[in-house]
């Protein structure tokens, strides 16, 4: 019974989610404010019936549902939700909530036309501890801010060139002035840098202890060191240097590439991550 209500909830959040991202599209292009305010509603219902859906997992499970890919992901786009809606009610900055969304439904089309969702969790289960779970919170709740500074980013570049071919209207109001969006990016990398970093430290910690033959040189380990390296440089070229504006948001945009190669690339290669590889 519960895997049948599982499956009626994702189904629904995901149609849900679409039109949700649908609107807010419409509304960028067209500053419709009745689409923006429908589509915000809708995705607020989209992150009660995530919860809702995360709540069941772990009544299931007996366990937080991080440990599989498909569990991982749905986090990560929760994450995603939950940050936009908190930056949008907060800080009113109108989009950020459409280019975070286009990020988290993408994440969730993907693993939704894809057989890995279905693979036995034996497996995850006989890894469970509480090590590994706080790691993997904390890796997918940096993978979100970086998310959000990404967007934050892209935003920072429809305005710059919104502004440089001199197209004033109710867009270019609605988004936020240059400094702001500039600003949130960094911030948004400034706490996702260190949640990285602790997030790693603990797992190598749980991984000396839990694997046997666990190598400094795999791939996974490799490409989350990786990304924090760039995203240090990123900080140390913000704070050290003072460049900022234009040249720091591309980078930043080309950072978050970097942020995906791991995630999906260098997970697949992996020898004992689990839940993305």
């Amino acid at each position: 019974m519960i895997d049948v209500n599982l499956t009626r909830i994702y189904e629904l959040t995901v149609i849900l989610y679409a039109v949700s991202v649908l609107l807010y599209f419409i509304d960028f292009l067209q500053n419709n404010r009745k689409a923006n305010q429908t589509a915000f509603w809708l995705l607020a219902i989209v992150w009660i019936l995530q919860t809702a859906f995360l709540c069941l997992r772990m009544y299931e499970t007996g366990r937080f549902p991080i440990l599989t890919l498909f569990e991982g992901l749905y986090f990560y786009t929760w994450v995603l939700i939950t940050l936009s809606l908190m930056i949008n009610r907060l800080l009113r900055v109108d989009f950020i909530v459409f280019f975070a969304n286009v990020i988290g439904f993408f994440i969730m089309a993907l693993h939704t036309f894809t057989p890995i969702q279905h693979q036995s969790t034996v497996e995850a289960e006989m890894l469970v501890s509480e090590l590994l779970i706080i790691h993997i919170t904390m890796a997918i709740l940096s993978y979100g801010a970086f998310s959000i500074s990404f967007a934050f980013s892209i935003l920072y570049l429809v305005q710059y060139n919104l502004l440089k071919k001199k197209k004033w209207g109710k867009r270019l109001l609605r988004i936020q002035d240059l400094a702001k969006l500039d600003h949130m990016s960094y911030v948004s990398n400034v706490i996702g840098v260190p949640m990285l970093l602790l997030s790693l430290l603990l797992g190598v910690i749980w991984a000396s202890i839990k694997i046997p033959n666990f190598h400094w040189y795999d791939a996974k380990v490799l490409g989350s060191f990786l990304v924090l390296l760039v995203y240090s440089v990123y900080l140390y070229i913000r704070v050290g240097k003072g460049l900022q504006g234009k040249a720091t948001a591309i980078w930043n945009i080309a950072l978050f590439l970097v942020v995906l190669i791991n995630f999906f690339l260098f997970g697949s290669l992996s020898n004992f991550h689990i839940w993305y590889s």
